[in-house]
């Protein structure tokens, strides 16, 4: 139900968000770049190869004093069907997908623990990218040198995603389509016309893809990453997931809990929320982000240029571009869709709250350059037009991990039932829904149950967040059983490494195994 949005150096942002079309994301970025050849099977040793590429293409160079390598491991396509479990079975009926993985380790490193594997979220996010953004420290959002010296920072790209035998099912022009279209479709036509386009997606998806589809499962996910775990050598597992990644790492608990050494479940996810509830738990979410970024704006109007009333600016771009969008010069118009999603893009981090506020003044002045950037941003959209398999990737795993979803006509009676209780954000987050309910792939629904055998877990949850709402963080943690929620005070999606206090408390857990105390509340600054 979620996705990771872009990670940049500045803001060391992981992110996730329900998206109209696709149910469930919020994009990270994630290059095109093949699967490497000559990969292991699952549970032998990779062959690790220096790969300074990866850095390079991504951010123009790697981190001062760390190398990066890179392999690839091969697992079962269908874990269930005769593969078995824990990193050694050989592949099951239906083939096998292909595992990238990259490597970042310091040259200062020191008492070595073992790998810390990282996953961004989405689904869909790219951990070899965010193990990239995290490898430059602190002065850039990276993690902290306390961490960089004690473990190998090891990202790897779920099945299906980026460099890991890649889904890639939706044309470039239907995803411009997707994020364009009216965000509240209200006529009849308007909604008739949403539910033609996800019908398109999910037959073009099927058709190339057929029962593969169910593959891309959370709990299919979760087996592979066991295999990362016996190819880095580890016997337990030390693993630090953000918004999706905090359903992964759950789900792994549940599965291999006694390969479990430290986890930090970061963004959490409630796994036992529906499709409903958890659409529902977004919308609420952003109407509270965006109520405090409306706050903000009135009490410090020098630096929002729409203040004292942003929601009103907002709300009235939106409208009038329903009519009258501004047509840029790049050949885009900035539709009401577009300025939703530069809105749903500002709200991960507080320093997105004056961008879009530069946003909503510059389209008003006629230029909606950025505008799209802050959608772009949100969307992974390139210059040329072109998509990432991020959001591709994105739909597979909802889909295939959904349980249950509501009917059209249901998804119709919400849509105005949330109208009113969240006004902007209730109804895109409803006819969000309807991508599952044409997806032709079967499910796979993930476990939620206890993670009984494991060892303490820390669950972070912000109190303003929006994409994954602070009151999913204490329920993932009482699902497991096993779980202590570490709070923090602030704005925006995820918290580790932002503040001190979150910062010193994950740092303890994960190097001394110190869990933090029951109810620890860390301030905003």
């Amino acid at each position: 139900m979620l996705v990771s949005r872009t990670h940049r150096l500045t803001l060391a942002l992981l992110a996730a968000v329900t998206l109209v079309v696709t149910g469930c994301t919020a994009p990270v970025f994630a290059p095109r770049t093949p699967a490497r050849e000559g990969a292991a099977p699952g549970g032998a040793t990779p062959a690790w190869k220096p790969c300074p590429e990866v850095p390079r293409d991504l951010v123009g160079r790697g981190a001062p004093d760390m190398t990066y390598e890179c392999a690839t491991i091969r697992v079962p396509a269908d874990w269930n069907a005769g593969g078995g479990s824990g990193g050694g079975a050989s592949a099951a009926p239906g083939g096998d997908f292909e595992i990238a993985l990259l490597r970042v380790r310091s040259g200062h490193q020191r008492d070595r623990i073992g790998s810390l594997v990282i996953n961004p979220g989405g689904p869909g996010g790219s951990g070899i990218d965010t193990a990239v953004y995290l490898s430059f420290g602190p002065a850039f959002g990276g993690l902290p040198d306390e961490v960089t010296q004690r473990f190998d920072i090891v990202g790897f790209d779920p099945r299906g995603v980026s460099r890991s035998s890649p889904v890639k099912c939706v044309a470039d022009a239907d995803w411009d389509a997707a994020f364009g279209y009216e965000p509240d479709p209200a006529t009849r036509e308007q909604f008739d016309g949403l539910l033609a386009l996800n019908k398109k997606i999910g037959e073009r998806c099927g058709a190339q893809y057929g029962e593969r589809l169910r593959l891309y499962s959370t709990e299919q996910a979760a087996r592979d990453m066991d295999a990362v775990r016996a190819a880095v050598g580890d016997d337990k597992l030390t693993y630090l997931g953000y918004s999706y990644g905090t359903l992964l790492g759950a789900v792994y608990a549940q599965l291999f809990p006694r390969n479990v050494r430290a986890f930090v479940l970061d963004g959490a996810v409630d796994p036992k929320l529906d499709v409903v509830a958890g659409s529902e738990s977004q919308a609420k979410g952003f109407e509270l982000a965006f109520g405090n970024f409306d706050k903000w704006c009135a009490s410090t109007p020098a630096r929002c240029p729409i203040a004292p009333d942003a929601r009103t600016a907002v709300t009235d771009a939106i409208e009038k571009a329903r009519t009258s969008p501004v047509h840029g010069g790049n050949g885009r118009d900035a539709t009401a869709g577009w300025i939703f999603y530069a809105v749903i893009s500002s709200l991960y981090t507080e320093a997105g709250w004056q961008q879009l506020a530069q946003a909503i003044e510059s389209l008003e002045g006629g230029d909606p350059g950025k505008i799209f950037d802050l959608a772009d941003e949100y969307t992974g959209r390139e210059k040329d037009g072109r998509y990432s398999n991020l959001f591709d990737a994105n739909l597979a795993v909802n889909c295939a991990d959904a349980g249950s979803v509501p009917s059209v006509d249901r998804i119709r009676e919400l849509q105005s039932s949330w109208r009113r209780k969240y006004p902007l954000f209730g109804p895109a987050l409803a006819v969000g829904m309807l991508s599952c309910v044409t997806w032709p792939g079967q499910r796979d629904p993930y476990p939620t149950d206890a993670a009984t055998g494991a060892p303490p877990v820390v669950v972070v949850g912000t109190t303003g967040d929006p994409a994954t709402p602070y009151e999913q963080a204490p329920r993932l943690a009482r699902m497991l059983q096993v779980g202590t929620v570490l709070t923090w005070e602030g704005e925006g999606h995820t918290a580790y490494p932002q503040t001190r206090c979150i910062t010193e408390a994950v740092n303890r857990y994960l190097i001394d195994l110190a869990v933090p105390p029951t109810g620890q509340r860390c301030p905003a600054r």
